[in-house]
């Protein structure tokens, strides 16, 4: 008999992500349960696994979680963990990415991360403009903005080994993301704050402050959209995102292209390329093209929404076959975390 247990989300919920793991489990007859570091008898019960699973997400509270409970359970206890510890490490960390990625030889995009204000001030003062500003954590091009001047990156280095900088939209002179969110969605995010400080639940996700580092990323014009590869066990799912309306970021912008005879295969081989070196379980790398026209990775992420994969029409294996089909992330977690390539599954809408 074989037992699966999936820690639940923040606040104790159980989300649609989590909930389809279940649902793949039950419809192949694997026993598995819920568990929350917080209850009593966690630590017997994670004992008795075949599997853990904790989806990390940016929430603060959920990565300070996951990353003391994962490497007990995975190192001290030996038990199996998706995701291991080669794959989460560099989760929601674009500087732990680059000299991931940089450090192995691989094609990242020109980046330059300072610890020390007086370094990184003396480098402005040569550096070439624009420069992308980024903070180590955050998604959908949260926390991402263009530094179109000497001042105003040197406004945000001091800054950032000043005061710091809140995880959220940057508040900062010319900052699109700023403009670009609506005033429903700013109040619905407001009443989202209210509900919960309602429900006696944290109303401040994000609570920590980014200060005493700086993060800028060379500026690749020309680029209308990003690839995004996704790279689980031996299969290579992709498809493009075109930018924003009047913006630099493809990141959160919703318009696809799902037509896999529009991708570039140089970004699925380095993909694929990066998996097998680093071991990562599952990986997410978006790509764009620099001056001469060669594959730059931008950032990675091992967890994704899942909502745009079970709609490609299928995947690469590393000897670029195509194999069609449709499947959901969490399937094939499930197959290459249990070492199961019968593991059935079920119909699901996409």
């Amino acid at each position: 008999m074989r037992l699966v247990g999936i820690h639940n989300d923040p606040y104790g919920k159980f989300c649609p992500f989590l909930e389809r793991y279940e649902t793949i489990l039950d419809f192949n007859n694997i026993d598995h349960i819920r568990l929350d570091v917080n209850r009593p008898g966690f630590w017997e019960r994670v004992r008795e696994l075949d599997l853990f699973i904790f989806r990390m997400n940016m929430m603060d509270s959920s990565q300070q979680t996951a990353k003391t409970v994962l490497p007990i359970v995975e190192r001290d206890l030996g038990i199996k963990c998706f995701p291991n510890m080669a794959t989460w490490w560099s989760f929601d960390d674009k500087v732990r990415q680059y000299y991931l990625l940089k450090q192995n030889g691989f094609p990242v995009i020109d980046s330059w991360v300072f610890w020390d204000e007086k370094e990184a001030l003396e480098w402005l003062e040569t550096a070439g403009f624009p420069l992308v500003f980024k903070l180590r954590g955050g998604a959908s091009a949260h926390n991402v903005i263009l530094a179109g001047t000497k001042s105003q990156a040197g406004e945000l280095t001091r800054r950032m080994f000043g005061k710091g900088v809140s995880t959220g939209v940057i508040r900062h002179k010319g900052n699109r993301s700023i403009r670009s969110v609506s005033l429903s969605k700013r109040i619905r995010r407001l009443g989202g704050k209210i509900i919960r400080r309602t429900n006696g639940e944290d109303a401040t996700v994000f609570w920590k402050v980014n200060k005493n580092y700086v993060f800028f990323q060379s500026f690749l014009p020309g680029n209308t959209y990003d690839t995004r590869v996704v790279v689980i066990g031996d299969r290579a799912f992709a498809f493009r995102r075109f930018n924003r309306e009047n913006d630099f970021r493809a990141s959160g912008s919703g318009k696809t292209d799902l037509n896999p005879e529009n991708i570039d295969l140089d970004f699925i081989r380095i993909a694929f390329d990066i998996s097998r070196k680093l071991k990562f379980q599952s990986m997410a790398y978006d790509f764009i093209y620099d001056a001469s026209g060669s594959s730059r990775v931008i950032e990675m992420s091992y967890t994704f929404p899942d909502k745009t994969i079970p709609s490609c029409p299928g995947y690469w294996d590393p000897a670029f076959n195509w194999h069609e089909g449709h499947y959901w992330p969490q399937y094939l977690h499930l197959a290459d975390a249990l070492g199961d390539p019968e593991l059935k599954q079920p119909e699901m809408s996409r």
